[in-house]
This record gives structure tokens, sequence and C-alpha cells, in this order.
């Protein structure tokens, strides 16, 4: 029997706008709507793209003794980042490593003054806040109550500085509250899409409401998964379950930037995280393979398990795509896959499709210049 599909609370609204529903991650989201897919991730980089993100799992981490710095040691020991260093009201990118120095999940982590916000992905979640339980010095409270808005692209900010003045102010990656018409916001300055932009926790009883006076503005225009896939590719970012996984390092994955020096070898508090011996290691002396872009050098788009070689003819594969499609931006098609760290920029190797191997150029990642808030 099917597994029966969660929807969120904008279900209705997405299928009033005309969106294709398809199953993901457990969930029933909008694909596409009536605009294509093209224009959606088109829209997004000149204007500003609505994106409902309530699938992603939204966690409260508190310290049972009221010490925040108990629960940044607490969460330091299953995640490779400067927790205890992070500012209240700022917000950073982490990972969940396993023992061999593989990706659980990655992850979105933000001070809260007394407690930390975590956001997750979506088919992750709940084996994250088993993960997380194992902590015996915290309290976890997953959000249930919640969805998640992400408003991304240039004119992201003077859209929602309309309905909540203040939020101007913010920088790249802070994270703070507010308040709409009496209903309580978390709103950080972040995104996945190499834009400027926002993602916004409302209240499910206000989440139709907010969406929907978001909408009213010529700026805005519903955006679906498909764009919000070829978005992030480029942009150069990872998706979990494609880029990397729990046999993929942070190194390989090319998210070394993720790791603060205080947590690396000859650190303050180097070490301590699952898998830390293979993946300190890797972050001195630099992993085999590592997480490149390709660009095709015909107009046809190499997909995901796309084998790629290195020369036009025999010889062994020495890799598989594991992110493409077209870039709408960019102009043609673009793709990821883990190359030997040795291979340098420019490189031409041959991806095979339909027994033919095309030309693709090794590129360094992102494909465009993000424009994140400063």
């Amino acid at each position: 029997m099917a597994e029966e599909l969660r929807r969120t609370g904008l279900y209705d609204l997405h299928v009033a706008k005309g969106a294709r529903m398809v199953p993901f991650a457990g969930w029933e989201m909008p694909v596409q709507y009536p605009m294509g897919v093209m224009q959606e991730h088109l829209h997004t980089r000149a204007h500003a793209g609505l994106f409902d993100v309530s699938h992603m799992g939204q966690v409260l981490v508190f310290p049972k003794d009221g010490k925040l710095e108990t629960a940044a040691l607490a969460l330091e020991s299953l995640i490779p980042a400067n927790i205890l260093g992070l500012a209240e009201g700022r917000q950073r990118y982490g990972l969940f490593t396993n023992d061999r120095g593989g990706i659980l999940d990655d992850l979105m982590f933000a001070n809260r003054g007394d407690h930390y916000l975590l956001v997750v992905n979506a088919a992750c979640a709940e084996q994250d806040i088993a993960h997380l339980r194992k902590l015996a010095d915290v309290e976890i409270r997953p959000v249930t109550d919640r969805g998640l808005l992400a408003l991304q692209g240039p004119e992201a900010a003077s859209v929602l500085a309309r309905l909540v003045p203040d939020t101007g102010d913010m920088r790249f990656m802070d994270s703070r509250v507010f308040d709409w018409q009496g209903t309580e916001l978390w709103i950080s300055r972040s995104g996945y899409t190499g834009e400027d932009g926002f993602e916004i926790s409302v209240p499910n009883d206000r989440l139709t409401a907010f969406a929907e006076e978001l909408l009213t503005h010529p700026e805005v225009a519903p955006i679906g998964l498909g764009a919000r896939d070829s978005l992030r590719l480029e942009a150069g970012m990872p998706l979990y379950g494609h880029d990397m996984d729990q046999a993929v390092t942070p190194a390989e994955a090319a998210l070394d930037w993720s790791i603060q020096k205080i947590r690396r070898k000859g650190g303050e508090r180097a070490g301590g995280f699952p898998g830390a011996e293979r993946i300190l290691t890797e972050l001195a002396d630099g992993p085999s393979v590592t997480r490149r872009g390709l660009r095709p050098e015909s107009r046809a788009p190499i997909r995901e398990a796309v084998t790629i070689f290195a020369g036009e003819s025999g010889g062994e594969p020495i890799a598989q795509v594991t992110s493409g499609g077209f870039g709408p931006s960019v102009g043609g098609p673009i793709a990821m896959a883990m190359i030997d760290s040795a291979i340098p920029d420019g490189t031409i190797l041959y991806a095979e499709l339909r027994g033919k191997r095309l030309p693709v150029a090794v590129t360094a990642l992102p494909f465009i210049t993000p424009s994140y808030k400063r």
C-alpha cells in the first residue's frame, strides 16, 4: 500500500494557483505552476519568488540547565562547527556527521538567546530528531505548529519590508523574531537560490494569509520544486541524497568552509564529533575527490547518474553526475559530480549520453555569482 503523503498548510493555495503537485520526501508538493519552470527560475533571479518549504523540519534545542553554553557544546558533539561562538541573532550552516566521516544531513542552526533553532531536511527530519535525542543535556522540541516560506530574489527585501518594516536592516545570516499583525514571525536572511532573500517561519493558522499577502505584490510569484532545483544547481549548492550522503565527507562535498578553524586540528575545540579523525585529516591534507562543476559543450543536458569518462573512447568510468540539468540564467546545461581533486578546472572530460560521449569542461562552482546581502 502506498504511503499517504502529508500536505503543508498551503496545499489549497497551491491547487488554487494551478500548481502541479508531486510526491517529495513524503509530502505532496508543487513542482511547478502555469508559468513553467524556466520562467519561474528567471522570475526569481529578476524579481522575487515565493517557495513553500513547510516540509522542512524545524526543531528547538533547549539546555536543561538553562545555560546556552550547555546546548552549544552538546550540539558540537554532533556537528563539526563553531556553535559556541555563534552570536545571538545569527545563523550558520552545519552538518550532522557519522562515525565514518560521512554526512547524515545538512542543516541551519540559529542562536535564539536561550536556545537554538535548527532547520533540517524533510526526508531526514525524523532521523535527525532521533539523533538529537541521544544528547542528555538538552531538551528537543520539534516545531509542529508552524510552516516555513522562502522569499528569494533581488526584490524580496523591498517586498518583505512593506509587510515587516525592520527586516530591511537584517544582514545575511541574521535570524530574528518580528511581529506581523500580532503574529510572531521567525525570519532569517538566507535561502537556497544564490539570491538575497529570507526564510520565514509562520504559525500554521496564519500561513495562508501571510503567503497570500506576499503574493498580492506584483514582484512576487509562487515557485515550485522544479525551479528551486535549477536555482540551487546554478548557485553550486548541494542537495542531500544526491550530491552528498552518508558515504560522502564534508571535504569531498566541498563543504569544508562550514567547519571553522576552532574545530579543526590545532583548534581550541578540535574534533569531538562523529568521524572527526577522517574529516580533520581530509581537511588538512585534501580529499582524493571533490564535488566539482561540469559545463557540457553541447546543448544536451546531462542529468543525475550519467557516467563520466576521461577520454572520448575506452577506459573505465571516473565519475557519475550527482546533479544536472539546464541552467536558465547560465543559458546552457550544467552539472555537478565527484571528480578527482588533482584534475584542474578547464579539463575536458566526457559524459556518455545514449551511447555517445559528449565533451564537458570541469568548472569552478558556483555557475553564477551569488548576490547575498552582506
